[in-house]
This record gives structure tokens, C-alpha cells and sequence, in this order.
């Protein structure tokens, strides 16, 4: 969320920043509730001020003055309380326009709204071409660990259930990704998947995109399943303030994740890439705001260091202004190498998210020397288990039919190869 007076601030340049990614900011209505409140807030002041100084009149007047005195103070407590209602309103209609605004990009970030508008920024690997290759899903049902027909049986569509060596690959490719976090200096965490509005708005998941969570529960009893770890871990210091040379914390979890995916996505609603329900390892980092692009720089090794170990081809690009998160100011997308589709696909996002989302939940800091603040957030997938495994199969599938298992999740496994089944 954002300071008003910051957005209204010309230096700022916020109507612009936010018209590249096709947001027209209101700058009138926005000076006009500001303003109001403004005023509400002086009104009530300057009432309280004088009914403090008509309080003290009151014990030395005469009999003579007092009753006009005791009407005036009447009427002043009845000032205080008309500005004061005055001023919830207006307060809460501000707070409701600032919570639909989004953050501001970057000026690095390319124009564009689209992932046709990113710009590469590096490839690892050597995508392979393979005469005939099999999607995952062809080749999660021949190898007989993927069974999407008895997922939507139980579900409805875009459910998984994997079996047998899947799900032990599933459980493995976890342990694995936690590992590499804790080597990374990573503190693991095990959070709640049910969350309420409050924890839901300080990330800014909430009141924009409602339509693309699942909720359960009704009135003050109202939950919400987490679309991702981001949204506990961050929110863990929701209205605290953290020391600041406490600052980078860098904080992992292995949860699953829900996501109603609003709207259709094409190909994607077949198989793994896209579903309902997953399992997920985040990443998320509470740091110094003055450092916050060379920690999302450091964030996106983190990440890559997951798909390098496994040997997977990807590369990295920089997001169009257009086309990053509400809540982000600078985004980077890992996109893994798919045979399937010849394509190279997202598997992964880092964030620089500013103080925006520390604003939106009260994330402070506080300095030595008395200086305060909001932390700078930002998080990354560490990945998605359910896409990661796409990946392996598509670019381990051998001819006979076989896929070959990255070396590296053999000590989690116990096998190195899936066969057919």
C-alpha cells in the first residue's frame, strides 16, 4: 500500500509509473479524499483544543458565567464526535482506494504487458531436442504414476493424484529443495494453510483478487487457503518492528498451495502445470530496503541453484512493467526448458516487492539510532513441486520409454530411473 502524499508528491511520478502497466491512477479523487480527511482531522483538533480550554474556564467561572460554559463545552464534545465519525469514513474510503492501487514498477523493468515483452537475461543448460518427445502427461501415465482421471473422479478437473514412485518423487523433490534452502541460510518454517483477510491484505492478495482464492467459513469465522507460503511467512511479523540490523531474514516452508484459477488457460489446464492444489517450497526475505535489488539478485541464484543441481535447462528473463504482480515493483521470471512443448515455460517468479507489502501489514524497523521504517519483502518459488516434475520428465524421457532421475535425488529416492509400467 502506498503513502498518499508520496503518490501526490510530482517527484514521485506515480500517474506515469502506473499508466506502464495499464493502471489510471485518480489523482483528483485521490487529493479530494485526502483532503477531507485532512480536514475532518483538524476539525476534531482544534474542537478538543478548545474544549480543553473551556474545561478550565468552567472551574473558575462565576455562577453567572458557568451555564454558558458547561452549553459551550456541550456542544464542542458534539463537534469532536461529528468530526471524529467524519473521519473513520473517509479514513476507510482512502484506505480502500490505496489498497486497489499497485505498487509502482520499476523504471528498469521493459515496457510491454505481455511475457512476449520480457527481456532474457541469462540461459543455463542446453535445451534438448528430441525427435518425438512426449509431454508429461503422456509420459506420467505410461510410466503409471499419474492419474488425472481419478483425480477429477474425486475432485473435479485440474486435480492430480500421483502414485507409487510418483509420490515418493513428489515427497523427495521437497526434501531435497528444503535442504538446498537451508544451505542457503534459510530458516524452515511450518505455517498454517488457512489464513484470514487481515494476513490475506498484507501481502495483497486481498480485496483485489478474491476470485482467485478458496474460502471457507462465513462472517468473523472466515478462512482462506493460502495460494502460496508467501502469504504466512511474510505476515509472520505483521505490526512488529524488527530490529534493523536483524535485517536480511531469510525464511522457507513446504506447504500446499490453493488457487481457484480464475478464467481458462488453454493447454495449461491439462495435466500438472496448472491445477487447483500443489505443493509448493517459498522463499521469502525481509531486508533493508536501501538493498533490496542486490538481495533479489541473491534470491534468484537461490532459485536457480534448485533447477542447477538437477541438472534442468532454463533461463531467466526480466518481466514487462505490464506484466509483474500487484504487489511487485520488479519481477524476474525462471522459465525451465519443456521437450514437450519445445518451449520454454515458467516454473518460477522473484520479487521485489519494496515496502509495499510491509506497509499494507505494519512491518516496521527500527534502527540504533532511532531511525524507523518499513522492511523491503520479497520471495521467490524454490519450486513447485507439481511443475518441477514436469520438467524432470520431459527432459529425462529416454527412448525406450524410460526417464532418467536427476543424480542429485537419488539419495531421497532410492532409484534413478522410472520405467514403464
Amino acid at each position: 500500500m502506498h503513502d498518499p502524499r508520496v503518490l501526490l508528491d510530482p517527484a514521485t511520478d506515480a500517474v506515469r509509473k502506473l499508466g506502464r502497466r495499464g493502471f489510471a491512477l485518480d489523482v483528483t479523487a485521490l487529493e479530494k479524499l485526502l483532503a477531507a480527511r485532512n480536514s475532518a482531522i483538524g476539525r476534531g483538533d482544534d474542537a478538543r483544543g478548545e474544549s480543553k480550554r473551556v474545561a478550565t474556564s468552567v472551574k473558575g467561572a462565576s455562577p453567572e458565567e458557568r451555564p454558558a460554559l458547561v452549553e459551550r463545552a456541550r456542544e464542542l464534545k458534539a463537534v469532536v464526535a461529528a468530526a471524529e465519525e467524519e473521519h473513520r469514513a473517509l479514513e476507510a474510503e482512502l484506505q480502500e482506494l490505496l489498497l486497489g492501487i499497485p505498487n509502482l514498477p520499476a523504471d528498469e523493468l521493459p515496457d510491454g504487458t505481455s511475457d512476449a515483452d520480457a527481456e532474457l537475461v541469462r540461459t543455463w543448460g542446453e535445451p534438448q531436442r528430441i525427435a518425438e518427445p512426449l509431454d508429461h502427461v503422456d509420459l506420467g501415465e505410461r510410466l503409471g504414476i499419474l492419474d488425472l482421471a481419478r483425480a477429477t473422479k474425486l475432485s473435479g478437473p485440474r486435480f492430480a493424484v500421483l502414485k507409487g514412485k510418483g509420490a515418493k518423487l513428489e515427497r523427495a523433490l521437497a526434501r531435497y529443495f528444503l535442504d538446498l534452502a537451508e544451505q542457503h541460510g534459510y530458516t524452515e518454517f511450518s505455517v498454517p494453510t488457512l489464513v484470514n483477510a487481515t494476513t490475506m491484505t498484507g501481502t495483497g492478495q486481498l480485496p483485489k483478487f478474491e476470485q482467485d482464492l478458496f474460502r471457507t467459513g462465513v462472517d468473523e469465522r472466515a478462512l482462506y487457503l493460502i495460494p502460496t507460503a508467501e502469504v504466512p511467512l511474510t505476515n509472520l511479523h505483521a505490526k512488529e518492528t524488527l530490529a534493523a540490523e536483524d535485517l536480511p531474514l531469510a525464511y522457507t516452508a513446504h506447504t500446499p498451495c490453493f488457487r481457484s484459477e480464475a478464467g481458462s488457460y488453454g493447454r495449461d489446464t491439462r495435466g500438472l502445470v496448472r491445477l487447483h492444489e500443489f505443493s509448493k517450497v517459498e522463499l521469502v526475505r525481509l531486508v533493508d530496503p536501501a538493498r533490496s535489488r542486490e538481495e533479489l539478485e541473491l534470491l534468484v541464484t537461490h532459485a536457480e541453484a534448485v533447477l542447477q543441481g538437477l541438472g534442468l535447462a532454463h533461463r531467466v528473463v526480466r518481466l514487462a512493467a505490464g506484466d509483474i504482480g500487484f504487489s511487485a515493483e520488479y519481477t524476474y521470471d525462471i522459465e525451465v526448458w519443456l521437450p514437450g512443448q519445445q518451449a520454454y515455460r515458467e516454473i518460477a517468479s522473484a520479487s521485489d516487492f519494496g515496502v509495499f507489502q510491509a506497509r499494507r501489514a505494519g512491518i516496521r524497523t527500527k534502527a540504533k539510532d532511532g531511525t524507523r521504517g518499513f522492511a523491503a519483502t520479497l520471495n521467490s518459488s524454490a519450486l513447485p513441486i507439481g511443475r518441477t516434475l514436469v520438467a524432470i520428465l520431459e527432459q529425462g524421457q529416454q527412448p525406450d520409454g524410460s526417464v532418467r532421475l536427476p543424480p542429485a535425488l537419488t539419495p531421497y529416492t532410492g532409484f534413478d530411473v522410472l520405467e514403464p509400467a
